[in-house]
């Protein structure tokens, strides 16, 4: 596709208020969004890397975020995460604190059942990584343990 047609099309999408286009020209095809606060993004298809107007082509692979360091505990089940065993008592595991293989850890609530989670490794909790109340899906990571 020609380039003064695609600034055509950022300019149209950027003066008109459309949210997002998108136009196919026989293989090729061109998609252009418009965000409140980011300029207008291009998306081509294969061969093309993303545009954005005004700036720069962005690299090839985003960069991968940090992976975390030690042994992952994850969700058995699918549930509601809590970390004590009711709400005015303290948390089971603090972040820092030293734990024993068989400690539980949380607790997961499933159809009514409050199911007690525990460690399957001694160590030392380094994060917690899912929010008091919050619904967890199988094998989401709840806690990390060094």
């Amino acid at each position: 596709m020609d380039l003064r047609k695609l600034k055509k099309l950022i300019d149209l999408v950027q003066e008109s208020g459309i949210g997002e286009i998108e136009i196919t020209e026989g293989e090729e095809k061109v998609r252009i969004s418009r965000q409140s606060s980011a300029p207008a993004m291009i998306m081509a298809s294969p061969g093309m890397q993303p545009m954005v107007a005004g700036a720069p082509a962005a690299p090839a692979a985003p960069a991968a975020p940090p992976q975390p360091v030690g042994h992952t505990l994850k969700s058995p089940m699918v549930g509601t995460f809590y970390r004590a065993p009711s709400p005015g008592s303290p948390p089971f595991v603090e972040i820092g604190q030293v734990v024993s293989k068989g400690q539980t850890l949380c607790i997961i609530e499933a159809m009514k059942l409050l199911n007690e989670i525990e460690s399957d490794m001694a160590g030392t909790v380094k994060a917690i990584l899912v929010e008091n109340g919050q619904p967890v899906e199988y094998g989401q990571p709840l806690l990390l343990i060094e």
